[in-house]
């Protein structure tokens, strides 16, 4: 059985991003949701619009192994203030579940709690709003216990394939790395 990811959208979020770290999971054979926040079509940051598999409100914490968050300033403090998003973040974090969040959304696991004692990395800048307490921007990826964080766009790819390590496998990830020429991560 296909380990289940959810990646709530909200407008403004960044596309590469969403839809990089998309790609290189469903390429890994994890079950990834989109869940729209403001509605199920999500205008992002450039402009660029996705239509999302379903409503948060749908979304259940026990049916999924993962939420993964991706950033974009305007889509980050949606659902930084998102009571819906939050609490499936807390639950998540509640039932040890993985947690992701690229370039600014870090800020909603801050918001949410979850970075508390956890090392992150997350885009130039957002620490200043988060807290630079346990920031390091040593690496693309950072991995603290189960909060999975990463810088920004350029960075995608590799969280993603991160993402896929952790759920699919060693093997996976080498293939995929391979496949991708993503010889950078």
């Amino acid at each position: 059985m296909a380990q289940k990811v959810v990646v709530p959208l909200a407008h403004g979020f960044e596309e590469t991003e969403a839809v990089a770290m998309i790609d290189v999971m469903r390429r890994a054979g994890l079950e990834v949701i989109t869940a729209g926040v403001n509605d199920t079509l999500l205008k992002g940051a450039n402009g660029i619009s996705i239509q999302s598999d379903t409503k948060i409100d749908t979304i259940l914490a026990d049916d999924f192994d993962m939420v993964v968050l991706p950033g974009g300033w305007g889509g980050t403090e949606i659902l930084a203030e998102d009571e819906r998003v939050q609490n499936l973040i807390k639950a998540m974090h509640t039932r040890q579940k993985l947690i992701g969040a690229i370039c600014a959304a870090p800020y909603a696991l801050h918001k949410a709690g979850v970075l508390e004692g956890k090392r992150y990395t997350c885009y130039p800048g957002a620490e200043e709003k988060i807290g630079k307490k346990n920031f390091t921007d040593e690496h693309k990826v950072v991995v603290s216990e189960n909060v999975m964080t990463s810088r920004g766009p350029g960075t995608a790819i590799c969280f993603g394939l991160e993402i896929a390590k952790k759920l699919a496998g060693v093997e996976t990830y080498t293939q995929l790395k391979e496949g991708l020429l993503a010889t950078y991560c």
